[in-house]
C-alpha cells in the first residue's frame, strides 16, 4: 500500500513510518517540523519507498501519486506546545482534518484518525467508555486542543455519511516511548529527564490524579490492526492499569536511581484528575490489549533518553 501519514516526523508518526516500512509498504510522510524532529525518520530517509514533504497540513495539498490510506497524526498534542500555539492547534485539528479528508475522498482511500482521550476533557465516568460524550471546558486553556479533536471527529464522520468515506478513528490514551520530545513537558519524559539529571520532579496538584500509561509499541499494533478490520466506530487504545502521578515518580526515581526529590506545585486549569480507557472494544473487535508494562516501557524509555542525552552532549563539545 501506499500511506500517507501527517505528523509523520512526529513521536508516534515516526513509529508508524518505521512499521509501515518494515511491512513493506510505502510511506510519504508529511511534517512541518513544528514540533516532528528530522532525527526520528533519519534512518528512513534513503529507503526508496519512503518520501518526505514538509509542508502544513492546516493548507491545502494535492497528490498526484495514487494513496491507499491517508493518517492524520498531525497535532500540537502536548500542553507546552497546544498553550503556545493555540491557533495552529485548532487549525490542525480542523483544517488538516478536512484536508486530509478531502485527499482520502480524492484517492477514494481510507481515512484514519489520531483523536484522543482529551475529548472526554475532566471526566465524570470511570473508566470512559467510546459512547461517553465527555465533560469539556470548550473555552478553557485546554480547548484548543479537546476541541479540535471533536471538530475532527465531527468532520471525520460527516464525511463518512456524506461520502461513503472508509473511515476510522481511534482515542489515545497517554502513550510514552522512544521518539517523545525532550521539551514537550509531557509527565513521562519529564520526569525522565530531570531524574536523569536529579533535579526536583514537579507534580501539579497533590499527585494523587491517575493516568494509565500505553508503550507506544502496543499503540501501533492497535493501530496496524484496526486498518484491518472494517470497524468505522471510534475505538479506546490505551493501557487499562492506571497509576498515581505520585507512584509514576516514585517509579521513575527508583529505576534511574535518581537524587531527586518531589515538589508539588499548583494543579493547572480543567486538568484531568482520572483517567483510565474501557477498551472492551479494542479486545472484542480487534483482539487487542497492551502487553508491555509501565516498568518494562519505562526501562526502554529511560535507555532511550540516556542515548539521546549522551549524542545531544557530544554534539555540543
Amino acid at each position: 500500500m501506499n500511506i500517507l501519514i501527517t505528523g509523520g516526523a512526529g513521536f508516534l508518526g515516526s513509529h508508524l513510518c518505521g512499521r509501515f516500512l518494515k511491512d513493506g509498504h510505502s510511506v510519504v510522510c508529511l511534517d512541518n517540523f513544528i514540533t516532528g524532529s528530522r532525527d526520528n525518520i533519519e534512518g528512513m530517509l534513503d529507503d526508496p519507498r519512503f518520501s518526505l514533504i514538509e509542508h502544513d497540513i492546516s493548507k491545502p495539498i494535492c497528490f498526484a501519486e495514487k494513496l491507499d490510506w491517508v493518517l492524520h497524526f498531525a497535532s500540537l498534542a502536548s500542553p507546552v506546545h497546544y498553550m503556545k500555539y493555540p491557533i495552529k492547534t485548532l487549525k490542525s485539528g480542523l483544517n488538516g482534518t478536512h484536508n486530509c479528508l478531502g485527499i482520502a475522498k480524492a484517492h477514494n482511500a481510507k481515512f484514519l484518525l489520531a483523536s484522543t482521550s482529551e475529548i472526554y476533557g475532566d471526566p465524570m465516568v470511570h473508566p470512559q467508555p467510546e459512547t461517553y460524550w465527555g465533560n469539556v471546558n470548550s473555552i478553557g486553556i485546554r480547548s484548543c486542543y479537546d476541541e479540535s479533536k471533536r471538530g475532527a471527529e465531527a468532520l471525520t464522520y460527516a464525511y463518512m455519511r456524506q461520502h461513503n468515506l472508509d473511515v476510522r478513528v481511534i482515542r489515545i490514551f497517554n502513550t510514552y516511548g522512544p521518539n517523545m520530545q525532550f521539551n514537550d513537558g509531557r509527565v513521562v519524559s519529564n520526569f525522565i529527564l530531570r531524574a536523569l539529571s536529579d533535579k526536583d520532579l514537579i507534580i501539579y496538584g497533590d499527585g494523587s490524579q491517575t493516568r494509565s500509561f500505553c508503550y507506544v509499541d502496543d499503540l501501533v499494533d492497535g493501530i496496524t490492526i484496526l486498518m484491518g478490520k472494517d470497524y468505522k466506530q471510534p475505538v479506546n487504545l490505551g493501557n487499562l492499569a492506571e497509576y498515581k502521578v505520585m507512584d509514576l515518580a516514585n517509579i521513575i526515581i527508583e529505576l534511574i536511581k535518581s537524587k531527586s526529590k518531589i515538589k508539588f506545585e499548583p494543579l493547572p486549569q480543567d486538568d484531568p484528575k482520572r483517567r483510565q480507557p474501557d477498551i472492551s472494544i479494542a479486545k472484542k473487535v480487534l483482539g487487542w490489549q497492551p502487553k508491555v508494562s509501565l516498568r518494562d516501557g519505562l526501562e526502554k524509555s529511560v535507555e532511550w533518553f540516556v542515548k539521546e542525552l549522551k549524542i545531544k552532549n557530544e554534539c555540543a563539545e
